[in-house]
C-alpha cells in the first residue's frame, strides 16, 4: 500500500524557501479545527485543543488505511492567529490572542469518518470542544517564506512581509496570520524549528 506524505505531494505549500517570500495559490483543503483564546505558552485550553486534534486525527489515519486502503502521515499543526487588537502581537499581550489550530484531513476522509473518529477519542478523553469540526477552508492567494529558528524570533520577518513585501507587490492582507509548524518544539532545538509563515491576500 503507497503511504502519500502530504509535505512532499504539496512541497509548496509545505516546503517553501526560507530565502525569499513566494506567492502560491492554496486550494480548497479540509481541516479539524478547533477554536481559541489565549497564550498558547499557559492556556489549558490551548493544549487541550492541540491533545484532541491530534487524537482525532491518528484515528482517522488507521481508519482511511483498514476501509480504504489509502495510507498517509498525519500533516502538521497549523494555526491561523488574530487579535481585536493586533497591537497585541508586538505588545506581548498573548492573553488576548485568538486562535484556531488544525491538521489538515486528505479529501477522502468523510463527515462519518470524522463523527467515528470524535467518538473513540471521547471514549478515553471525555467531552471535545465544543467547536471541534471538519471544514473546508479555501486560502487562495497567499505570500508565504520558511521561518528557521525559535518563534519568539519571527516578528521581523512577519514585519518585513507586511510593511516592505505586500506594498512592493501591490498586495493587502485578505485573512489571518497562519502558521505551519514543521518541527516538534518538544524535540527539536529552539534556532532549528522550522514553521512556515504564511499571510492570505488579494490585489490592491
Amino acid at each position: 500500500m503507497e503511504k502519500t506524505d502530504f509535505r512532499k505531494a504539496l512541497k509548496h505549500l509545505y516546503q517553501p524557501s526560507a530565502r525569499a517570500f513566494s506567492i502560491v495559490e492554496v486550494p480548497k483543503m479540509q481541516f479539524a479545527k478547533i477554536d481559541g483564546t489565549g497564550n498558547p505558552n499557559t492556556s489549558a485550553d490551548y493544549a487541550h485543543a492541540v491533545q484532541w486534534l491530534y487524537s482525532v486525527s491518528y484515528p482517522l489515519k488507521f481508519m482511511s488505511k483498514k476501509e480504504l486502503q489509502k495510507d498517509y502521515g498525519v500533516p502538521p499543526l497549523e494555526g491561523l492567529w488574530w487579535a481585536d487588537d493586533m497591537t497585541s502581537f508586538t505588545s506581548g499581550d498573548k492573553d488576548s490572542w485568538k486562535w484556531t489550530m488544525m491538521i489538515m484531513q486528505p479529501d477522502w476522509i468523510s463527515g462519518q469518518m470524522f463523527a467515528a473518529a470524535v467518538d473513540k477519542a471521547r471514549a478515553k478523553m471525555g467531552e471535545p470542544p465544543a467547536s471541534l469540526r471538519l471544514e473546508t477552508y479555501h486560502e487562495g492567494l497567499s505570500v508565504q517564506i520558511m521561518f528557521i529558528g525559535p518563534y519568539a524570533e519571527e516578528g521581523p520577518v512577519i514585519a518585513q512581509l507586511h510593511n516592505e513585501f505586500l506594498p512592493a507587490e501591490e498586495l493587502t492582507e485578505n485573512g489571518h496570520h497562519h502558521e505551519i509548524y514543521l518541527g516538534d518544539p518538544r524535540k527539536t532545538a529552539p534556532e532549528k524549528l522550522k514553521t512556515v509563515i504564511r499571510q492570505p491576500v488579494r490585489r490592491t
